[in-house]
């Protein structure tokens, strides 16, 4: 940006103009360049009716035009005119004094070519015809400027081709966010980005839309209310990505008391739309400006880039002109704004890649509680035994334990599973367990809902810490029961050992492979929506399992 400027022209004004005088009536002899105007007024507050009133402007050309390259001048007024130069009437818009007859013709910017001849150097005069029936009370503050006609011409066209260019690049920015906030509907800063682009989209296209978009007078106000709405939109909604982005305490509160001061600066002095717009900009600016402190003083990554953005903001709103300022702090504003962004989807990805990492780990966890040396060598043995002594039991052993390593195949891939595979995956452990110890284990279950879904295993391994760490009762007997129940808040799961006692190092000893295995695979399908509980009860112990909605 720095090097483009660089290239911009610098020339020297070509004219000086002097104060303008009105006067209400109609008389073609006022455009005469002799006219003697100083009893004419410096300012007429009101011309109502659509009444004919005339301009006078004295102008100093500078500098004559070079050969084949007249000047052109340049205005924007709020009504229906003719111009005259010198006298001689160069160009009309609109129908001045005949508005209320009238459709609305014409255009708040237009260009006119002055004769080469009327160009010369020294004092000129301009005089306007007009009437302004739809503002009677805008009256004076023309915007006037002569230069090169063609250079009048392409100027606009080109700054807006840049502009152009430039919205666009926000546009694209703002449907692609929208898309990545709709795969993500969680992603709220993803949306709040979006929108703000697409403000920042409609802003620039508003205020450049004069050049390709002729605009009469009676519907810039129009054009200046849109402004301002669009300029609120972003005034609220770039703190309010601030303060996702660096939360603060009571930030609903404070942001809440920005929004009043906003919609009383949006409301007071309404018609005044420079000082709204002034004034929310600064509002933005001070607000954001505070939450970046903070983010700061937290640590947080990207508060000092958007710190020292926001104070280069301030420092060129009084070094440049306000349109510059705007659009420029706003558009650097934007990209501190989608830095912030990607330093959160790259946090997201890498936990997404960290939770595959946890995953494949937890499958492999899986299968080698299950699949361990010592469970196979006890198992290998108990089954030799059977099958020497009674052939037959030994038989249904090698199913069970097939039926059991058939389930874990089936489930170990799986993030969750149905209740009634971990059910029966639960049922096969007690029948190779109960060849295996020579106990009576039983199973019971209330309330199950079919349709729920669990983590895999984790009933399976509260199954294996009760058979390990209980001792049968006097029938040599150890029943299992599970419990399911829900409500609006959570569903919960409680899990049952009936068992005459269990092992004292049960009570002392610290968090074990099994509970630590539960507590991964629940964060891995909950997050931090769950709750494990273990405890001794006078039965024998009882967990529970609660996944909050």
């Amino acid at each position: 940006m720095l090097l483009v400027t660089s290239c911009s022209q610098n020339s020297k004004p070509v004219f000086s103009e002097y104060r303008t005088v009105f006067r209400i009536g109609d008389q073609p002899e006022w455009a005469a360049t002799d006219l003697n105007d100083q009893h004419w007024k410096k300012r007429i507050a009101l011309v109502p009716d659509g009444q004919v009133f005339w301009s006078r402007t004295k102008i100093d050309i500078l500098k004559a035009p070079e050969a084949l390259k007249p000047y052109g001048l340049r205005l924007e007024v709020y009504g229906e005119y003719e111009v005259f130069w010198d006298g001689v009437l160069i160009g009309k818009n609109g129908n001045p004094g005949q508005e209320a007859d009238l459709p609305p013709e014409g255009k708040l910017w237009t260009t006119f070519i002055i004769p080469t001849d009327l160009t010369n150097t020294g004092e000129h005069v301009m005089a306007i015809r007009l009437s302004n029936y739809y503002y009677p009370d805008h009256i004076g503050n023309y915007g006037l400027k002569i230069d090169d006609y063609d250079d009048l011409l392409t100027d606009w066209l080109i700054q807006n081709s840049y502009m152009h260019v430039f919205a666009g690049a926000f546009l694209i920015a703002a449907i692609y966010f929208l898309f990545l906030f709709l795969g993500n509907k969680k992603e709220y800063p993803a949306l709040i980005f979006s929108i703000s682009c697409f403000l920042f989209f409609g802003l620039t296209m508003t205020h450049f839309v004069r050049t390709t978009v002729p605009i009469h007078y009676s519907l810039h106000v129009v054009r200046l209310e849109v402004i301002t709405g669009l300029m609120f939109g972003i005034s609220f909604s770039i703190p309010l990505y601030f303060s996702m982005q660096f939360p603060y305490p009571k930030w609903k509160l404070f942001l809440g008391i920005y929004t009043a001061i906003l919609l009383f600066i949006f409301s007071i002095e309404h018609h005044l739309f420079d000082y709204t717009i002034l004034n929310m900009a600064f509002s933005l600016l001070v607000f954001s400006l505070g939450i970046a402190v903070f983010g700061v003083y937290k640590k947080a990554k990207g508060a000092f880039l958007v710190l020292f953005t926001l104070l280069l903001c301030i420092f060129m709103r009084y070094s440049v002109s306000f349109n510059l300022s705007l659009f420029t702090g706003f558009s650097l504003i934007l990209l501190n704004m989608l830095y912030l962004l990607s330093l959160r989807i790259k946090e997201q990805r890498l936990a997404y890649e960290n939770s595959l990492v946890q995953s494949t780990r937890l499958r492999l966890e899986l299968l080698k509680k299950n699949i361990q040396p010592h469970f196979l060598m006890n198992t290998l043995t108990s089954l030799i035994d059977w099958i020497e002594e009674t052939p037959k039991k030994g038989v249904l052993f090698i199913e069970a334990l097939a039926k059991e390593f058939d389930l874990l195949n089936q489930i170990e891939n799986q993030t969750l599973i149905s209740i009634t595979q971990e059910i029966a995956l639960c049922r096969t452990h007690l029948e190779i367990m109960e060849y295996r110890k020579e106990v009576n284990y039983s199973w019971e279950e209330e309330g199950i809902d079919p349709g729920q879904k669990v983590p895999p295993g984790i009933l399976h391994t509260l199954l294996e810490n009760g058979i390990t760490h209980s001792l049968p009762l006097d029938d040599n007997s150890i029943k299992f029961k599970l419990v399911y129940e829900s409500n609006s808040d959570y569903k919960c799961y409680t899990f049952l050992t009936f068992a005459a006692a269990v092992r004292q190092e049960a009570n002392t000893k610290k968090e074990g492979t099994g509970l630590k295995y539960i507590k991964a695979r629940l964060t891995e399908s909950y997050h931090e929506q769950w709750e494990l509980t273990s405890e001794p009860v006078n039965h024998g112990w009882k967990n529970t399992i609660k996944i909050y909605s």
